[in-house]
């Protein structure tokens, strides 16, 4: 063998009384923090990511260490699938202006909140999920489930969102064109609090693509990898996503790599000092 390397014998046999060096023992306490950053993130930060929360942590690496790391260890990121149209848009039903207008980036908290309905399979059938919004910080404000889309679903998304928020008036609502949307009871509920309806236009997902980015990163990182028996199973692992991880710890990198919550505790800091 040590022919074929062209190394010395007694270079290989020194090689192997020598000791792991620092930086060995460095790699093994990076790499068993990884694992654990990579595991609390529901296998769903990639190397980006696991960087800024390293850093956070105190430790000084690069992504070009953290990701060999992440390699050697065998730890890769969840993918994504297609998703299946929900938005029903073909009835009689008023539609609202475009409002929104593509502002995603409203100044300041409930200014402007985003809507939608998505699915979630099942073994029991499909439970539906539809949520709510702030754009400010892409923060999940309210959301309902139901195993049925009726406008009960999207109006107590809403309830719960104005209950826990307590909007001044003016606030925008924007969603697609769906007839749940477009329901006589969510437009009075939307009248009662002074808000203004806003809806994407015709065959446009763009207007609407902060919640369509949010439905897809909860597909990604959590529901495409589980396999509930029960609709009050998948009830549970989404309130875990939502309030114990997304709105609370999931790094967004709009935000600067942090959470919605941190993002908005932040800017009151900010605005109190």
């Amino acid at each position: 063998m040590c022919r074929l390397f062209e190394v010395s014998r007694s270079g290989y046999y020194a090689w192997l009384k020598r000791p792991p060096s620092a930086r060995w023992h460095e790699d093994i306490r990076l790499t068993e923090q990884i694992r654990e950053i990579h595991r609390d993130s529901g296998q769903s930060y990639g190397t980006p990511r696991v960087v800024r929360a390293l850093r956070l942590e105190g430790y000084r690496v690069g992504r070009r260490r953290a990701g060999r790391l992440m390699r050697r260890a065998g730890l890769t990121v969840k993918g994504k699938r297609r998703f299946v149209l929900t938005t029903d848009s073909n009835h009689s039903r008023p539609i609202a202006p475009h409002l929104l207008r593509r502002s995603f980036w409203p100044n300041r908290p409930n200014k402007a909140w985003a809507a939608d309905i998505t699915y979630i399979p099942t073994k029991e059938g499909w439970l539906y999920l539809a949520v709510v919004l702030d754009l400010f910080s892409r923060k999940v404000v309210g959301w309902e489930t139901s195993d049925r889309m009726k406008s009960t679903l999207v109006t107590g998304a809403l309830q719960k969102a104005l209950d826990r928020r307590a909007p001044k008036r003016g606030l925008i609502h924007h969603s697609d064109r769906g007839s749940q949307y477009a329901s006589e009871l969510f437009r009075e509920v939307l009248s009662q609090h002074f808000i203004r309806a806003s809806m994407s236009r015709r065959r446009n997902c763009w207007d609407n693509s902060v919640v369509e980015s949010f439905f897809a990163t909860l597909k990604t990182e959590r529901v495409h990898h589980d396999d509930y028996k029960t609709r009050e199973e998948a009830r549970v692992a989404l309130f875990g996503y939502i309030e114990g991880f997304y709105n609370r710890r999931r790094m967004h990198s709009s935000l600067g790599y942090v959470s919605p919550a941190q993002y908005e505790e932040a800017v009151k800091s900010k605005d109190a000092a």
